[in-house]
């Protein structure tokens, strides 16, 4: 690598080689993001593989405008429908064995020097280097505050090891068997990749190349549904234990506040049925006083229109009863989920399962 050159590997790769591989849904984004690509100035992919995780097609093609130059080098291959991290799996598993993997989301827009960004990235990556990361840039409206969701998409641009933009030595997924596809949806699975190729001797460094992340639109019911990732992050402790949120630089966010308020409900309904009264009131007083400490966290740096603020008002009720579910849920699924050792860091998850139930067994 750093002041090697161009050394041959396999038939015809240079070992700064590299394919780009982008699981897709089909979202409209992701012509756009193959138009940045082949307009980025420097050395192109030799191969881009479009991962189709659409579900249930019906045998639909995948409509995407490729641009020229990618085209003879550009492949889609059928996905699962299980997840990002699957679909990750399927695509550099495709690729061939080009020695770097770069993995694109289908809504990001590599920036016009990004080409010859990746290409210094490259250059100084040493021989114990498993990844690269990418400058993520997450554009907000000048003219107004964030809202709530713009505001959780921004946070993209301070995550340690996003997949959004980051780049993988094959050899590197080939040891520590690729991403773990228990986790299924765009949460929590580059984290444990970074944690698991660390823990097996390799580094992680920071790249120069911007990539620009768009807030996407959603519902008002969006942050509602991310509070499934709860169910990733016991998931994260039972496999690295409670210190994995220092060691990825992950915020911890507000769990411990949605169960306090959750089982405040729980004890106000309880009450009531039992015909407590003044014990209902009580826990119900301090449930509309946890929602509304919330929503007023939520509601305070963002727009305040009339549409954000019932947004936050109806979401902030919601958002603790579900969080605690998912983390119930999440509790159930992975209760005998084995914490991840450092000399099984290097082995795929079926493999490493194996090794813990056979050392059960004797």
């Amino acid at each position: 690598m750093g002041g090697r050159g161009q050394r041959a590997l396999g038939p015809g790769h240079a070992d700064d080689a590299y394919a780009v591989v982008t699981p897709t849904l089909g979202r409209p984004s992701l012509s756009a993001c193959l138009r940045a690509l082949a307009e980025a100035g420097g050395p192109r992919p030799v191969r881009v593989v479009l991962v189709d995780d659409r579900h249930r097609t019906g045998g639909a093609p995948l409509t995407v405008d490729v641009p020229a130059p990618l085209r003879g080098v550009t492949s889609v291959v059928r996905g699962r429908a299980r997840g990002p991290a699957a679909a990750r799996n399927d695509g550099w598993r495709a690729a061939g064995d080009v020695p770097w993997i770069v993995f694109l989301d289908d809504d990001v827009v590599p920036g016009p020097t990004w080409g010859d960004d990746l290409a210094l990235d490259l250059a100084e990556a040493t021989d114990d280097t498993a990844a690269i990361t990418a400058r993520i840039d997450v554009p907000l409206p000048p003219d107004r505050r964030p809202t709530d969701w713009e505001r959780n998409t921004a946070g993209l641009a301070t995550a340690r090891w996003i997949t959004a933009d980051m780049v993988y030595r094959r050899a590197a997924l080939e040891a520590v068997g690729g991403f773990d596809e228990r986790f299924r949806r765009a949460f929590r699975e580059d984290a444990d990749l970074a944690l698991r190729v660390i823990g097996a001797g390799w580094t992680v460094s920071a790249g120069a190349r911007t990539t620009t992340h768009p807030v996407r639109p959603a519902d008002r019911w969006v942050s509602v549904r991310l509070q499934a990732g709860n169910a990733d992050d016991v998931l994260m402790t039972r496999l690295h234990g409670p210190g994995w949120w220092s060691r990825a630089g992950a915020p911890r966010g507000r769990l411990p506040g949605h169960l306090a308020v959750t089982a405040t409900a729980a004890a106000a309904l309880s009450c009531a049925v039992l015909r407590r009264p003044r014990a209902a009131a009580v826990c119900a007083a301090a449930w509309l006083a946890g929602t509304a400490e919330f929503a007023l966290a939520r509601i305070a740096p963002g727009p305040r229109t009339r549409d954000e603020l019932a947004t936050m008002a109806l979401t902030s009720v919601a958002i603790p009863p579900a969080a605690v579910w998912h983390w119930l849920r999440g509790q159930v699924a992975h209760r005998r989920t084995p914490a991840l050792v450092t000399y099984e860091a290097s082995a795929p998850p079926r493999a490493r399962h194996r090794l813990v139930r056979e050392r059960v067994r004797r």
